[in-house]
């Protein structure tokens, strides 16, 4: 009897392990729970200060493990410290914190932290600093229960990569990755925020004084989690090593940020390659950072990479909201998608009058009806009645400017109409349009309400980079024009013909109501404008139809050739 008693407990004990390293493998392959990173939003604690730092970890051999601390006063950081990638354990980063009016006698504040195999202290250093799991350092306020917020450490957080980088107000990266064994597949970073919360003020977009605006287009960045890996780099191999995705990009963005000093910046979608970033937080930072140091404003919307695997739009746009320079917006919360906006740009001067309106819509990513439309997703009609609605309100505000007003648009899938071949375009079509089957009517709202340009992402477009006008009218007058932003990310693909990463701009002259627009290469000749055109002319879209040769003969037009 004794024997069968021990036997099925055996047998229990082995099915409960059986069963939670299947729903762990599970969860690490499919990026589910346990790993909460999914749901991961910013945090903001006004008020508080941390009174201790630890990492708790946990076994996957073993069922009643658990990284769980009390949660009376731990409160743990959701974002596990392997990414999910180790078989056999997990870790988190908790943080003790509270009110400083609500500090007791027996707290004390957390003053200053380190991550390092040796013990900070120095000769002059009188404080003692305490020791915690992975190499983690602290160093705490020498009486109880008081406390300078101005120096103390308010907000603790973790970032994934050897090129991690800060990007937000007051936070900064500390001491080494930390030391957790187990090889984990990305170094991990802790980052902190000394003092109170900085105040972030929006920027407002104006023209200049010589009447120009400049807008650099970044589509399909593609960063990852870490360096990332090179896709069909051209050529291969980077400043005489191996390429690495992440650095290469950022680098050549780096370099058309400083030739070109745009007055915007707009990230049309797949910033974010989220199947390679599990924690997409470190991505977002890594080309936000570059635009903050320039100080450069910058908006954004979503493709359909940014959100697999990864962060949900909602909280990666929640990220990107709270960051300096950036006037990304989740947009009304009754209309399809996150991130439906648009952005005034104002006129030179001191004027509060509008010379430009961006709008920016999400136009998601797989279509939800594959058997009857294949492929990708579309804007939706309460997406298009919210952009007609947000155009017509504007316009009686829009003609109070002296000059003419301008309105334009950004999406990430491009339009049905881009794959129209009759259309007539300049620059690269070398592959198929991945546009929607269903048509929408996005493109006739676009002619209705007046927009004259319209530039998607990339999508799966990578090599496709022309600009096509889209006609109307019995005169087959132009109506639309519609670009491609060209494909700048190393960590997507580009494949065909030795095609050259680019990025395009558009600079709008409000003097002469001009939209000129034009690409620049990552390699070959990066110092020229390529396929510079004109696509707005009097606040009209613009395009000299080509002329017909003439017969030598008789010095009429060949009609038959084009």
């Amino acid at each position: 009897m004794t024997r069968r008693i021990v036997r099925t407990a055996l047998q229990l004990t082995t099915l409960i392990t059986f069963t939670f390293l299947v729903v762990y493998i599970l969860d690490s392959k499919y990026r589910v729970l346990p790993n909460k990173i999914h749901g991961y939003m910013p945090s903001h604690h006004p008020g508080l200060v941390v009174t201790d730092v630890t990492i708790a970890k946990c076994t996957s051999l073993n069922p009643f493990s658990s990284c769980d601390l009390d949660t009376s006063k731990w409160h743990r950081i959701d974002k596990e410290l392997y990414l999910g990638k180790s078989w056999t354990g997990r870790a988190y980063l908790h943080v003790a914190r509270k009110h400083e009016e609500e500090l007791t006698s027996q707290d004390h504040v957390v003053m200053d932290i380190s991550v390092g195999r040796l013990n900070p202290t120095s000769k002059k250093d009188e404080d003692l600093w305490e020791q915690r799991p992975g190499g983690l350092w602290i160093k705490r306020s020498a009486s109880r229960g008081s406390s300078d917020s101005k120096k103390a450490i308010t907000d603790v957080d973790v970032l994934f990569g050897d090129d991690a980088t800060e990007a937000r107000e007051g936070w900064a990266i500390t001491g080494t990755p930390f030391l957790l064994g187990g090889s984990p597949v990305y170094s991990v970073h802790l980052t902190v925020r000394r003092g109170t919360p900085a105040e972030i003020k929006k920027p407002k977009p104006r023209v200049k004084d010589n009447g120009r605006f400049k807008i650099l287009q970044i589509a399909d960045l593609h960063l990852s989690t870490g360096v990332g890996v090179c896709r069909e780099p051209v050529p291969d191999g980077y400043n005489g090593g191996p390429c690495e995705a992440d650095p290469r990009t950022l680098d050549f963005v780096s370099k058309i940020l400083d030739d070109e000093k745009p007055d915007l910046v707009i990230l049309s979608g797949d910033q974010v390659n989220g199947d390679t970033a599990p924690d997409a937080q470190t991505p977002i930072f890594k080309f936000a950072s570059l635009l903050i140091k320039r100080k450069i404003p910058y908006a954004a919307i979503f493709g359909n990479h940014d959100d697999e695997q990864t962060l949900s739009r909602e909280a990666q746009m929640a990220i990107m909201e709270t960051l300096p320079y950036s006037l990304s917006l989740t947009g009304p919360a009754d209309i399809a998608g996150v991130g439906n906006y648009y952005i005034e740009v104002l006129a030179k001067g001191s004027s509060d009058h509008s010379a430009l309106t961006i709008y920016l819509l999400d136009s998601h990513a797989y279509t939800p009806d594959e058997r009857n439309y294949p492929g990708y997703d579309w804007i939706k009609p309460n997406q298009i009645e919210w952009f007609k609605n947000t155009a017509a309100g504007l316009k009686d505000k829009h003609r109070e400017y002296t000059h003419k007003h301008m309105d334009i648009a950004f999406v990430h899938i491009p339009l049905t109409e881009y794959a129209d071949p009759k259309l007539p375009r300049l620059g690269n079509w070398t592959e198929g349009v991945t546009a929607p089957v269903f048509n929408s009517g996005f493109r006739d709202a676009l002619v209705e309400e007046g927009i004259l340009m319209v530039s998607a992402g990339q999508i799966s477009d990578h090599c496709n980079d022309y600009c096509s006008v889209s006609l109307e009218g019995e005169e087959q007058d132009p109506a639309l024009w519609m670009c491609y932003g060209g494909g700048v990310g190393f960590g997507g693909y580009a494949g065909y013909d030795e095609y050259v990463r680019r990025l395009r701009l558009f600079e709008i002259d409000f003097n002469e109501a001009r939209i000129f627009t034009w690409k620049r290469l990552e390699h070959g000749d990066t110092e020229s404008r390529i396929d510079h055109q004109m696509l707005v002319e009097g606040g009209k879209p613009h395009y000299e139809k080509p002329k017909k040769p003439v017969i030598p003969e008789t010095g009429e037009e060949d009609t038959e050739s084009t």
